[in-house]
């Protein structure tokens, strides 16, 4: 039997040609467009299979206006032998969930379903820029009843019916037996996309796509649009950072940048408080109203996800949210906290003195580690049992797979990677009720130069929070809680997804949330393999500062580190009390993981780089030789204004 490798692809504007229309939500329409950068590793990563089943018939799909089939051809023209667009007015301002539901009913009815006969894999990029979910390859996978890989890196079919992949986790990477069918999301970290060919340009210009409407393949309206779908954006603002002027380093040699910069350091003339301002629109606020829509819901449920035995730090962070959320509710809001692992039971002490009311511990053997399909399935089994209003995951690697898998089971929208949550209301001037109480969740889009506020209106809501964006709640020894017991019903089918080998580094995750100085690198510090950057925090670890390295996207992305060392957007969000940022340009999705920080050092050769508006201190110079000068001041005493700790 022939192998069928399915792509979905989705074409994205330029975030920098997106502009904000009348009503406070974003204009995409004379925006130009490329296919989405993860969907590009996605393709590539299919025509690499193909070279292990030169049988493999090569689909691509994808979901959006008649214009999608310029990405199509291109596809076409990288490879590829079919493509096909849902394309329908009706799909117009579909969240995710819909749009998952909408792809997997287009590729069942091509016969791509979890009992057909010919084998088949989907693949997808990790995450579009214009959205950063990563929900849309779950829900796809959910709504077809197959098992799932996100955060990819590598993957090689064993000719058995199985996939092999290799799966990027924080701290290290997993690797993973997956049963054909399967769904896979790559990250832009494997093989770099081709370019398209000549003769791969001439069969796509003559090759004819198949495009299909709701109606052609039986999807009706109610779960799909603006009006089907369980999340609404009600409103995009501005981001405007504040932030007072660099102080940069002058003089005529290396040394004496170094010197200049110590010396601005010390006098601490930079020290401002950092916050974003957001734009806000004020509007009237009708009297209409007040419609409760919770029909019985009640409560906060939260995962405690766990790694070497202990629980997440960002499994205790979303622990403050949950607090502030419960408080806002008020009428004794109750936190409930899932615990799933192998004799986890004791974990749930600490869960009580950082905040959770109840923990309901489900203890199996066969859940040591994380797996996709039976925590799901126990989640989904315990909200029909609880009936959370709210239901809150950190937005690490797994929490952004399992989120939006329990949101399709439970017909919830799932809002991503949210660094604001709170209790307000919904004023629906259409039937003239306002809603209330409703989360509002608040992620930042586009470049992280919007806010977006979302909602919504299927119980539980779901949101996850973006790690390392709240502070961890102040623990209170002793605190207790109620202790229940959840056993799931969980069949073979749960576990058919293997897990190969587990490999963590020495808590490179949990050292980026706690250092208090972290020396990071980007392309522009790579010539050594980022060896000064690390030599930099090992110097300041021998001296007594809780210090780690890290380094931007790209540098992650051309394999020089591991992911688990990656701050940004996509990567982690910190808040050291120093950020020494080395060769990095200042794109604003790395900024997004670092602005937090309390004073932010920035050393390029560029003195045109945008780092430096986005930081206290500056100096310009290569980084080869202004790191060695600064490495014999931290030898010398020098520790960034940090108590060194006494060995």
């Amino acid at each position: 039997m022939a192998l069928t490798i399915i792509s979905l692809i989705k074409q994205v504007p330029l975030p920098s040609e997106m502009r904000m229309g009348e009503d406070g939500l974003m204009d995409r329409t004379k925006a130009k467009s490329i296919i989405n950068i993860d969907c590009q590793f996605g393709l590539e990563a299919g025509l690499q299979l193909k070279k292990q089943y030169p049988d493999a018939r090569l689909v691509v799909c994808s979901m959006g206006p008649r214009s999608f089939e310029v990405a199509l051809r291109t596809a076409i023209s990288m490879g590829y032998d079919e493509a096909y667009l849902l394309s329908d007015r009706k799909l117009g301002g579909s969240d995710t969930y819909a749009t998952g539901l909408a792809i997997s009913t287009m590729l069942r009815h091509l016969g791509f379903t979890k009992d057909a006969k010919e084998p088949f894999i989907i693949l997808a990029g990790r995450q579009t820029s214009d959205g950063d979910t990563a929900y849309v390859p779950s829900q796809v996978a959910e709504n077809l009843g197959i098992p799932q890989a996100t955060f990819v890196e590598s993957v090689n079919a064993d000719g058995k019916g199985y996939v092999i992949a290799k799966r990027i986790i924080e701290g290290g990477y997993q690797m993973m037996k997956l049963p054909i069918p399967c769904t896979i999301s790559l990250t832009p970290t494997g093989i770099p996309p081709r370019k398209p060919s000549l003769i791969g340009a001439i069969k796509a210009r003559n090759l004819p796509i198949t495009v299909f409407g709701i109606d052609d393949i039986g999807l009706g309206t109610e779960k799909i649009g603006i009006n089907g779908s369980p999340t609404i954006v009600v409103n995009v603002v501005n981001i405007v950072s504040e932030r007072a002027p660099i102080i940069m380093s002058v003089g005529h040699d290396d040394a004496t940048l170094v010197n200049n910069l110590i010396s601005n350091f010390n006098k601490g003339s930079n020290v401002v408080a950092k916050k974003e301002k957001v734009e806000k629109k004020v509007s009237e606020h009708p009297d209409f109203p007040v419609v409760d829509i919770r029909n019985g819901a009640k409560g906060i449920l939260t995962w405690a996800e766990t790694a070497n035995g202990e629980i997440t730090r960002p499994s205790i962070e979303i622990l403050t949210p949950a607090r502030n959320l419960a408080d806002q509710l008020g009428n004794d809001t109750k936190i409930m906290t899932l615990l799933i692992g192998k004799n986890v039971k004791h974990l749930s002490q600490t869960l009580f003195e950082y905040g959770s009311d109840e923990v309901i511990v489900v203890e199996d053997d066969r859940l040591e580690e994380y797996l996709v399909l039976p925590f799901s399935s126990i989640f989904a089994q315990v909200i029909k049992e609880r009936k959370p209003e709210i239901a809150l995951f950190a937005a690490t690697t797994s929490g952004r797979e399992l989120a939006p898998r329990i949101g399709v089971k439970t017909g919830s929208g799932v809002t991503a990677d949210c660094t604001g949550l709170e209790i307000g209301e919904y004023i629906n001037r259409k039937e003239k009720i306002i809603n209330r109480p409703i989360l509002h969740s608040r992620r930042p889009t586009y470049g992280e130069s919007k806010l977006a506020t979302i909602l919504g209106f299927v119980y539980p809501q779901i949101s996850t929070a973006r790690a390392g964006t709240f502070e961890v709640p102040p623990g209170l020894i002793g605190r207790k809680g109620i202790e229940s017991t959840f056993k799931p019903i969980l069949t073979g089918d749960e576990f058919k997804v293997e897990i190969l080998k587990t490999v963590r580094g020495e808590g490179s995750l949990q050292n980026l949330f706690e250092a208090d100085v972290i020396v990071s690198g980007g392309r522009g510090a790579t010539s050594d393999s980022l060896g000064l950057i690390k030599k930099l925090a090992e110097t300041l670890k021998a001296n007594g500062v809780n210090a780690e390295w890290a380094c931007s996207r790209v540098v992650v992305d051309e394999g020089v580190a591991e992911y688990a060392h990656q701050v940004g957007q996509t990567g982690k969000t910190i808040r050291p009390k120093v950020y020494i940022a080395v060769g990095i340009s200042g794109a604003i999705q790395h900024l997004a993981g670092m602005k937090e920080s309390e004073k932010i050092i920035a050393i390029d050769h560029n003195p045109k780089a945008n780092i430096f508006h986005f930081a206290d201190f500056g100096i310009v110079g290569e980084y080869q030789d202004i790191l060695p000068e600064l490495i014999e001041q931290v030898k010398g005493g020098f520790t960034f204004g940090i108590v060194p700790v006494k060995k």
